[in-house]
């Protein structure tokens, strides 16, 4: 079992408004400050897709700040998955899939 601060890496797919809303940038912003690996893209069906890698209480906080979004997001969806952690350090955003 896990302990929090033992690092993981989660692969998540956000579905709603959440596009042209300043999400990406937002969550760049948010995984930056919380210390955190990975990237973040927009996806061709209107989706955002985005790879964290860090502790895990620090991927729980991301991932609850994800469910809501910037101000002017609609979250409708957010599922993850256990991901491998990216090969990079830092947090990057990614051109569309």
């Amino acid at each position: 079992m896990k302990t929090t601060s033992e690092p993981a890496a989660r692969l998540l797919r956000i579905g709603g408004f959440v596009q042209g809303v300043g999400y990406r940038n937002a969550l760049q912003s948010e995984a930056i400050h919380l210390k955190l690996s990975g990237w973040v893209r927009n996806r061709s069906d209107g989706s955002v897709e985005a790879l964290v890698a860090g502790p895990v209480d620090a991927l729980e906080t991301l991932i609850a700040w994800a469910r809501r979004g910037p101000p002017a997001a609609r979250v409708a969806e957010l599922v993850w998955e256990t991901a491998e952690s990216p090969a990079q350090t830092g947090f990057v955003r990614l051109e569309t899939l």
